[in-house]
């Protein structure tokens, strides 16, 4: 209890504020923590239940959990509000490690203040980077290896934004990514199989077998994307693309994860069109204005 006894927050005879307490609301608290009140004026977004008031979260005079807590405060507080976050948590058959940590939720968020969307601590793409720097693609970089010696990032990225395909909370797919994509180099053609890809890319870009304006990667007006997928054995995005950046046009990998091998693309573009050397295949070339013959 503070210096003062019940007489710190509480007048013993009279005064202007409910339940005899020498200031209003959060003031109260604020008359100890009056770093809080400066730090809540310097931040863009203040948590909903502290704009109510200090005591949704916190018991004022005694409580059986940290900080005076109604509830454990680095989950189980957070879910007596956020039940659809419970739940979604609960169903996701791949969770994100992150809330498995001893800080869970407060991995990522500020339960008081924030200068970012959704309370989070850090702006998001710096927020993810801050845990994933583990080994990456080629086993000797990680992550922010890899976004800064690639130029050329996904749109997501660009934006700062992880979450438009990995839902931070957990999911159904692997990767905690938000719709199915392949996890594997050779798939048969199903477009459920690319709802990931397709939440933002059309998906006609692996239907129609001909096109002029769909994409720039044909023969003539043969959509080589059509090519690639619709066999037996079609070659998946994630065999041609890096989904977070790479220094090639399109996001084209150097290499491709092939068994224990990384098979070189060898991806040269031209003006009308160009060409890959993928391992120890022949060299296949494309153009758009005088199309290749192929047998």
């Amino acid at each position: 209890m503070a210096v003062g006894g019940c007489s710190a927050c509480h007048s013993p005879h009279q005064t202007d504020f409910p339940k005899l307490l020498m200031a209003s609301g959060n003031d109260v608290c604020f008359t100890c923590h009056s770093d809080m009140a400066d730090d809540m004026k310097n931040n863009k977004f203040v948590h909903a239940p502290v704009q109510v008031g200090c005591t949704q979260c916190h018991n004022p005079h005694s409580g059986n959990f940290k900080y005076n807590f109604a509830a454990e405060g680095s989950g189980d507080l957070c879910m007596g509000c956020h039940k659809e976050k419970k739940q979604e948590i609960a169903d996701a058959t791949v969770k994100h490690g992150g809330l498995d940590t001893p800080r869970k939720c407060l991995a990522c968020h500020g339960p008081h203040y924030s200068n970012f969307v959704k309370m989070l601590t850090m702006k998001p793409s710096n927020l993810c980077l801050s845990c994933h720097d583990k080994k990456y693609a080629n086993k000797t970089a990680n992550m922010k290896d890899l976004l800064s010696k690639n130029a050329d990032w996904h749109g997501p990225i660009k934006e700062n934004d992880c979450s438009s395909c990995h839902n931070t909370h957990g999911s159904n797919y692997f990767r905690i990514l938000r719709e199915n994509f392949p996890p594997i180099f050779y798939d048969s053609y199903n477009p459920n199989d690319y709802k990931l890809c397709f939440m933002c890319h059309e998906q006609t870009l692996a239907k129609d077998e001909n096109t002029t304006t769909l994409t720039s990667f044909r023969n003539g007006n043969r959509n080589l994307h059509f090519v690639h997928v619709n066999q037996q054995k079609g070659r998946t995005c994630r065999a041609c693309h890096d989904a977070h950046a790479t220094n090639n046009p399109r996001h084209i990998r150097d290499n491709v994860p092939f068994g224990a091998w990384a098979l070189p693309v060898n991806f040269s573009k031209t003006k009308t069109g160009g060409q890959c050397l993928p391992g120890c295949h022949q060299m296949f070339k494309y153009d758009r204005d005088d199309p290749v013959k192929t047998r």
